[in-house]
C-alpha cells in the first residue's frame, strides 16, 4: 500500500502541514462469495509512507524525486503501532523505526521489510 503526504499545499497556508496517512482497515472483497468480508483489515503486507519533504513553495518540485523521503513498514509493524486507528502522523510512525529510503533505495528497503515481515 502507498500513501503519499506533503508539507506544503496548492492553496495558501500559513504554517507548514501536518504529515498524516490514512491507514483506515478496510473490508477485503471475495470473488468467490462476490461480498466483503465481516472483518476489517489493513490489506497490504507491506506500507510505503511517501513524503515530499521540500518546505519552500518557491522550489518545489513533485516531480524531483530527491524532494521525496519514503519510508517502509510492515502491515504488522503497524498494526502494533496504530491498532485500529484510522490515521498515523509522521512522528508516530518514526517511533516504529520504519527504513526510511530515497527512491533509488526502494526495491532493496521494500525487499528487506517484505521478507521481515
Amino acid at each position: 500500500e502507498v500513501k503519499s503526504a506533503a508539507y506544503l499545499q496548492s492553496w495558501a497556508q500559513k504554517k507548514l502541514s501536518t504529515i498524516q496517512f490514512n491507514i483506515k482497515p478496510t473490508h477485503s472483497w471475495d470473488d468467490e462469495t462476490e461480498s466483503r468480508s465481516l472483518t476489517k483489515a489493513r490489506q497490504a503486507d507491506v506500507y510505503i509512507f511517501c513524503v515530499l519533504h521540500h518546505t519552500d513553495k518557491a522550489t518545489v518540485d513533485p516531480l524531483n524525486l530527491d524532494q521525496w523521503r519514503f519510508y517502509l513498514l510492515s502491515t504488522k509493524s503497524l498494526n502494533k503501532a496504530a491498532g485500529e486507528k484510522k490515521s498515523i502522523s509522521l512522528s508516530t510512525l518514526k517511533k516504529r523505526h520504519p527504513i526510511e529510503a530515497t527512491y533509488s533505495e526502494i526495491k532493496a528497503a521494500l525487499q528487506a521489510v517484505y521478507t521481515s515481515a
